[in-house]
This record gives structure tokens, C-alpha cells and sequence, in this order.
């Protein structure tokens, strides 16, 4: 018989309480709350990162459930400013959950398939951060990302243009020949600070963030998106950083065994 995801989470803490001798990375309910990005970027929109480092904060964002053809005027309600990137609602790290759609006029929105979120679009050179964090470890990349969008594309009336999985198919953009104030990597103590927090908040310790600049300005950044356990294999000397991590583990509970 084939367990449901509830179920199976079930075995696995029922495991984790009969064995308590077992390391267990991170809780299958925490991991959970990852899937789901109405709830997703929650933490980061909880907290207060606005110190000499820079602006951390998220896109204004509405969820659609249901009723497609209610999403322009859910989105009038809603108060959000086009263009709009529509991502599914479930984040279960399949290449469909990856997809994006942006959306340039308001009525093309009623052409989506919910459920999903919408995200208001923020300029940024065409450049992500992924932050990957493995523990205490921090490791950002540069990936190239969407394009700027300006008066231009809005005028144009072009409705919906559909992405597949874009910053993961996309080329590191850490060896392009990139405007500085777009290639700057955000400041090492902000991530330091945000990565700690998210940590703590979240009860995870293996997960990336994407995180943008708004272009134009040098330290207003953005989380747009939360995954757990991403593509290590693609972070720069992944297996060292890993295998730290879980020395670390087994030390920490050698010690605790030994005290």
C-alpha cells in the first residue's frame, strides 16, 4: 500500500521518537512548510533586517486557490502593480513547480492555472543570488536571471510569457561581464544575520534562498523564493562544506554523549 505524504511524515516521526539515537537533519513538518508558498516567505516578512547592511523584505504577493477568471479583480482588490510573476502554490521541487509565467496585462490573468502565487515583479539587472546554506555554511552564486522589464514591454499589451525552470537552467552568471552595482554580491553580514534567523525560524539547516537588488539601488534586496535541500552538486565545493557539516553532526553528539 502506498502512504500518502501525511502518512509517511507520520513514520518518520514516529521513527524519529523510538529512536532517539538517530540524527535526524531536519523535521519532515518543517520541511513541509517549504512546499507551500503561501506560507513560504512568512519568516522573512516577520522579520526586522534593516541595519547599515542593507533592506531585506519579500515582493507583495496574492494567493489564487481557485476561479481564474477572478484573479483580475482579486488583484485590483489586492492592490498589486503589474507586471506579475505567477509561480504554482506547491513547491515540491519537481520542474513544473519551478515553472513562471509573468504577466504584463491585467485581463491575460484570468489565461493561468491556479493554484499559484503572484508575486509583483521587482527590476534587478537580470541577476539572482542563491544563497546556499548547509548548516553554519554560506555559499552564494550568481545566476542570470529574468529581464528588466520597462514601459516599454508593459505597453506592448503582451499578456503572459511562460518560463521553464529559469535560474537553475540558466548559465552561472559569476564569470559574465556584469555591470558592478549588479554583480555585487549582497554584504556578508546581512546574509550571516538573515541566514541565523532563517535557521531558528524556519527549524531547517539544509535550504537556499533566491534573493535579488532591486536595480537601482545598492542594498535594497528581495527574497523571492525558499528551497529546501536544492542542487548542492551546483554550489561551489559542495562536497567539502558537506562533509563538514556532517562531521559537525556527529561531534556535536559525541560530545553530548561524552558530557
Amino acid at each position: 500500500m502506498q502512504l500518502s505524504g501525511k502518512e509517511w511524515r507520520q513514520v518518520l516521526e514516529d521513527y524519529r521518537q523510538s529512536h532517539p539515537e538517530v540524527t535526524v537533519l531536519d523535521p519532515p513538518d518543517a520541511i513541509q512548510h517549504l512546499r507551500n508558498r503561501q506560507y513560504m516567505l512568512q519568516a522573512v516578512a516577520d522579520m526586522n533586517l534593516s541595519d547599515s547592511y542593507g533592506i531585506v523584505s519579500v515582493p507583495h504577493q496574492l494567493v489564487i486557490k481557485r476561479d481564474a477568471l477572478s484573479i483580475p479583480e482579486l488583484v485590483n482588490k489586492a492592490g498589486l502593480t503589474l507586471p506579475l510573476v505567477a509561480k504554482p502554490l506547491v513547491a515540491d521541487g519537481s520542474a513544473k513547480s519551478h515553472e513562471l509565467s509573468l504577466a504584463y496585462e491585467k485581463y491575460s490573468l484570468q489565461n493561468l492555472e491556479p493554484p499559484l502565487v503572484l508575486q509583483e515583479f521587482v527590476n534587478h539587472g537580470g541577476v539572482l543570488f542563491k544563497v546556499y546554506i548547509v548548516g553554519d555554511a554560506i555559499k552564494v552564486v550568481r545566476r542570470f536571471s529574468l529581464p528588466d522589464v520597462g514601459k516599454w514591454e508593459l505597453s506592448k499589451d503582451a499578456g503572459i510569457y511562460r518560463f521553464p525552470r529559469v535560474s537553475c537552467a540558466a548559465a552561472s552568471a559569476d564569470d559574465a561581464d556584469l555591470d558592478p552595482t549588479v554583480a555585487e554580491l549582497p554584504p556578508r553580514p546581512l546574509l550571516e544575520k538573515l541566514a541565523k534567523e532563517l535557521r531558528w525560524r524556519l527549524g531547517l539547516r539544509l535550504f537556499n534562498l533566491d534573493i535579488i537588488r532591486e536595480y537601482g539601488t545598492s542594498d535594497h534586496f528581495y527574497v523571492i523564493d525558499i528551497n529546501y535541500f536544492p542542487g548542492y552538486g551546483k554550489m561551489p565545493e559542495y562536497e567539502h562544506i558537506f562533509t563538514d557539516f556532517l562531521l559537525s553532526l556527529g561531534q556535536g553528539k559525541y560530545r553530548k554523549k561524552s558530557g
